[in-house]
């Protein structure tokens, strides 16, 4: 209609140019001015424009104006139209995730058994071992020189049995000298050639040779003690001799090494290596009370490692503490995951994420929905008839896109996604269901 208006105006703007110029050509040519006829001719022509220019112009806008004004009081008199969700119930089986380190199943420090230097070290951090593998090797010139008088020891421990053991037999052809003597006394006594005296001097001495025989054999006892008691400490020494070959108790990554050539190192107390076994890794999770009744040994485990993208590992559980912690309230559960490619390392940061089995599922309602108020959370409930309720709702867990309602709500509610300020208690509105659920 404007471009119309315009159009119009155009062409009588032409035509009154055109007038004046076939004025402004009269006037040339005649000397006297215009005629009478041709000025009214000129009045009314710009009359015309003016009418034109109204009703062209003008008029159009006041209606335009009317039919806005008219539009905007039935947009006020009608009902909001706003996106609705409703309110579901959970699955039987939520995803519980929860952090964790690596560590390896099997781990040992390997520590001195010997005092002396490092001769020499075979291995270093990073490099796998097979069980009884040499690492190092220690010199203890000293030990030689215990050993030696260690072996003295033995031998004259064995040279008091042979002493002893000769004694004794020494000892034995006394009392059986003794013997003889008393019981020849004894007859010639019975017959009265000696006295009484003689016999039992004669008894007496056959029973001190007894006393001495046992003596002796108690000697040669002791002397076998202290060969058995001399012949373990050579032993113990050879033990550690053989502990200057420092060798791996099992098959496994030398994660830490502590020494080198040249070293000093004492026995029982310095660390040399530590070794670990990585085929095989395990973590420890703290579960919260509400979910440690549904963890269970040989549950599946999915293990996520932020540094890898996109890579998941398969692991379980391999037990439970069976107890939970008073301090944090929480149940202490190992999970164990393979690792034959070797991709995983001891103390890695993981994200353990559990498919727990839940009896009572909780109420979920979408985050969008949830109004944060002077009173608490609330939600916009809208009923069967479009009438808006704000009901305060008790939440649970934030799963991002979700929110636990553990009271406040039904399944099955319908709630306003994102109620702007044209909802309020008891409005009527129109829902329309969100094209999130299909």
């Amino acid at each position: 209609m404007n471009q119309v208006n315009n159009s119009s105006e155009d062409q009588l703007r032409a035509e009154v140019a055109e007038l004046r110029r076939q004025l402004e050509e009269q006037k040339k040519h005649a000397a006297g001015g215009p005629s009478m006829g041709t000025l009214v001719l000129i009045l009314l022509l710009l009359a015309g424009l003016g009418v034109a220019g109204y009703f062209l112009g003008y008029a159009p806008r006041v209606h335009r104006e009317q039919v806005l004004a008219a539009e905007s009081r039935a947009g006020g008199e009608a009902q909001p139209v706003v996106n609705v969700e409703l309110v579901e119930r959970a699955g039987i089986q939520t995803s519980l995730v929860l952090p964790g380190n690596l560590q390896a199943v099997t781990e040992a420090p390997v520590l001195a058994r010997s005092t002396g230097y490092i001769k020499k070290r075979y291995v270093d951090i990073g490099d796998r071992v097979k069980a009884g593998q040499v690492l190092a090797d220690i010199e203890a010139p000293e030990l030689g020189q215990q050993i030696n008088q260690a072996t003295a020891a033995v031998d004259q421990a064995q040279q008091q049995v042979q002493q002893a053991e000769a004694a004794l037999v020494q000892g034995k052809a006394n009392l059986n000298l003794a013997r003889v003597s008393r019981d020849r006394y004894d007859t010639l006594a019975k017959q009265g050639v000696v006295s009484r005296q003689e016999q039992d001097q004669y008894q007496a001495q056959y029973e001190a040779q007894q006393a001495n025989v046992q003596a002796l054999e108690k000697a040669i006892g002791a002397a076998k003690s202290n060969v058995g008691a001399g012949e373990a400490n050579l032993a113990r020494l050879n033990d550690v001799l053989t502990y200057q070959t420092v060798r791996a108790p099992f098959a496994g990554v030398i994660t830490v090494r502590n020494i080198d050539t040249g070293a000093l190192v004492n026995e029982g107390s310095t660390l040399l290596f530590r070794i670990a076994q990585t085929g095989q890794l395990r973590l420890y999770l703290n579960v919260p009370q509400s979910e440690a009744d549904s963890i269970r040994p040989g549950m599946k485990a999915v293990l996520i490692v932020p540094d890898l993208a996109g890579r998941k590992f398969e692991g379980k559980v391999a037990r439970t503490a069976n107890a939970l912690d008073p301090a944090s309230r929480t149940l202490l559960v190992e999970v164990q995951v393979t690792n034959g490619a070797g991709i995983l390392m001891p103390g890695m940061y993981t994200q353990v994420d559990l498919a727990v089995p839940r009896k009572n599922p909780p109420l979920l309602i979408p985050a969008d929905t949830l109004v944060v108020r002077a009173d608490g959370p609330q939600v916009a409930v809208v009923n069967a008839e479009g009438t808006v309720h704000y009901a305060r709702v008790q939440l649970g867990r934030d799963l991002g896109d979700r929110l636990e309602a553990l009271g406040g709500v039904q399944e099955g509610d319908r709630l306003a996604v994102n109620p702007s300020d044209a909802v309020r208690e008891g409005a009527r509105v129109k829902a329309i269901q969100s094209q999130k659920k299909k």
